[in-house]
């Protein structure tokens, strides 16, 4: 019970800790390849203490959703690293159907969002939410689909057991469907976490703004907060594409030598996903918006077709 308890909060405490990292290397490897020296990779954590030490300014006609927004997404987050298999295979709620929790959560956070978009009364927040929910409802099916051909390859719909089964057989994962399943998941993961080239994180132009645009009439520790999970999401999108679909060197003992190997290796595989992130975000331009349900309808068929590829490549 207390080893389980420990692994819970080393999880969130991994999560918390490491997302903005992982978003301060991303900027200095994007600077790099542009030829730029860039921020240095510890920068998000000075933006934010700089934030949280800021007073907020919140214009009068708006209501608790926009105060209480930050907080929930933030909750919503924390709540997610209990699911994500981080540090081991089956975390504090593995259980059978774990993803569709996982679901809930990122759209409840979304849905707070856009609330808060629309709560401030700025064209420009009402136009980044209806953009938002767009995309969300675009890319919410393509991860299930995409989780599913594995959840059937694996014969289990826990995501830890996915993992495991997928670590101890990997010749499981030489099917067409797992390389079908990867690139949608990883066309929605730049959808629902603002990257290249469905949103740029770094505009500062409201007219092609998604996510930016909602947050614009934030300031001080609730733009602080808001940031914070913004990266955290990323974490989390990141660690499930390098855990659950590259499961090797996650362990499923709950003991501090194989779990420290395991977060050497989480670090390892985020290492090489941040470098093929920055590689793609500093190669391609932002798409048109018109484009955008476009590329998430073909991911969505990627899904769908690793779905097919399980029952028709053995």
């Amino acid at each position: 019970m207390i080893a389980d308890l420990l692994t819970a909060l080393g999880q969130v405490v991994v999560v918390a800790a490491g997302a903005p990292l992982l978003v301060g290397v991303l900027r200095t490897l994007k600077a790099r390849l542009v030829g730029r020296r860039g921020p240095s990779p510890w920068q998000p954590y000075a933006d934010l203490q700089k934030l949280l030490r800021k007073d907020a300014v919140v214009s009068t006609t708006t209501s608790w959703i926009f105060r209480a927004t930050p907080y929930v997404l933030v909750a919503t987050m924390l709540v997610t690293a209990l699911v994500v298999p981080v540090l081991v295979a089956r975390p504090a709620l593995a259980f059978a159907g774990n993803i569709i929790l996982i679901m809930y959560l990122f759209m409840l956070g979304t849905f707070f969002l856009a609330l808060a978009g629309l709560d401030s009364g700025s064209a420009f927040g009402g136009m980044g939410s209806s953009r938002e929910v767009a995309v969300a409802a675009l890319a919410e099916p393509t991860i299930i689909l995409a989780v599913f051909a594995l959840a059937l390859r694996a014969d289990t719909i826990n995501l830890g057991g996915v993992v495991e089964r997928f670590a101890r057989e990997p010749l499981l994962a030489a099917n067409p469907a797992h390389l079908l399943a990867f690139a949608a998941f990883f066309i929605v993961m730049l959808a629902e976490t603002g990257r290249l080239p469905v949103d740029n994180p770094a505009t500062h132009l409201e007219l092609t703004m998604i996510h930016e645009a909602m947050v614009l009439e934030y300031s001080g520790r609730y733009l602080a907060l808001v940031e914070w999970a913004a990266a955290m999401k990323l974490f989390v999108f990141m660690t499930l594409l390098a855990n659950l679909f590259v499961p090797w060197g996650v362990t499923s003992l709950v003991e501090p030598v194989p779990m420290l190997l395991g977060l050497l290796a989480l670090a390892g595989k985020l290492a090489i996903l941040t470098a093929a992130l920055a590689l793609l975000e500093t190669s391609v331009a932002k798409l048109r918006l018109f484009r955008v349900p476009e590329l998430l309808s073909g991911s969505f068929a990627l899904a769908l077709l690793s779905v097919l590829a399980v029952f028709l490549v053995r």
